[in-house]
């Protein structure tokens, strides 16, 4: 095709302004790359859970709604089920969900000493997640994730997951007590732990499987608000103290229970310091559970029974949200 010189002056004007649009279209896309809002919308990231349980029939572990509640914004939950004697593992084979996959493990009962069989449980659960795993959210038995944080905890995932300076997420605790009208607000119930974490071999569950190291350090985390809802003091006061006298055995001698655990059949909600009442909602996945409540519980939060050191730094905290000589095993950035 030969071109005069007549078509080129036309061509020119054609081809500067298919340039303009081009360089336009690059500039668009270098700043909406560099948007986390965009980036969260084609960012693709597997996301997958772990828990551990053992027992959950017996002593009336919340599991299926601890395993619920986490499930959608999960690729996949790895449960790893203990020895059981109850019924434990067709109750998790019931939720029915294709991304659930059930290991069986053997608890090793002569772990008596600081709970560290629910870390060596927990390791194997997160041992057993797929190996092109980012993000690693972890639930225990008696937890619970309310709904509503589930856009906060699928944000801050997206948002840390490429800067390597973040190893986990951590989220704010409510601790309920004797029914589900009330929460612990004194110094005894912890306010805040690390629940989420990029998937890396070497984070391993640290003591009683409260919280996670890495290399025998605390994790670099980002605090996002999400709060995990922990439903462990809230039982039938009959299944609360069968509890008792088999969970402390995972902390201590049988000589030790005997002595410390009384032989009683229902388990007295009403030896406690501190209660705030609770009045937000449930969990959607909860609602069967909190209206199957069958035993009376009651406290009057304006009558505190601390004392006077644990009332004056209640104070302290209750003013400036500051707690003294908390207990930390994380490090916030």
């Amino acid at each position: 095709m030969i071109l005069n010189f007549s078509m080129l002056w036309i061509l020119i004007p054609l081809m500067k302004t298919q340039l303009e649009m081009l360089f336009s279209c690059i500039n668009w896309l270098n700043l909406a790359f560099n948007n986390h809002y965009f980036c969260s919308k084609f960012t693709v990231m597997k996301v997958s859970g772990f828990t551990f349980i053992r027992n959950a029939v017996k002593f009336d572990y919340p599991i299926v709604e601890a395993i619920t509640s986490i499930l959608p914004i999960c690729d996949e939950i790895v449960v790893a089920v203990g020895n059981s004697t109850d019924g434990t593992r067709e109750l998790i084979e019931q939720i029915n969900s294709p991304k659930i996959r059930i290991i069986d493990t053997v608890w090793d009962d002569s772990l008596r000493e600081g709970g560290k069989v629910l870390a060596v449980e927990t390791d194997k659960a997160y041992d057993a997640l797929s190996p092109d795993t980012d993000w690693a959210i972890y639930i225990q038995g008696d937890e619970v994730l309310h709904q509503k944080y589930l856009p906060a905890v699928k944000e801050g995932m997206l948002k840390w997951q490429k800067d390597p300076q973040v190893e986990g997420l951590l989220f704010n605790y409510q601790h309920f007590y004797g029914s589900y009208d009330f929460v612990g607000d004194s110094r005894r119930w912890y306010r805040r732990e690390v629940r989420a974490v990029k998937y890396d071999k070497a984070i391993r569950s640290y003591r009683d499987a409260q919280g996670f190291r890495k290399n025998g350090r605390p994790l670099n985390v980002k605090r996002i608000d999400a709060t995990m809802y922990h439903y462990g003091w809230v039982k039938p006061p009959a299944a609360q103290q069968a509890k008792q006298q088999s969970f402390n055995k995972l902390w201590h001698s049988d000589d030790w229970v005997d002595k410390k655990v009384p032989k009683v059949d229902s388990f007295d909600y009403t030896q406690i310091d501190s209660l705030a009442h609770f009045n937000e909602t449930h969990p959607d996945v909860m609602k069967e559970r909190v209206k199957a409540l069958n035993w009376d519980f009651s406290f009057d939060p304006s009558k505190k029974r601390l004392p006077f050191k644990s009332w004056l730094l209640h104070k302290i905290e209750s003013i400036t949200g500051w707690r003294p000589g908390e207990y930390k095993n994380y490090r916030i950035i």
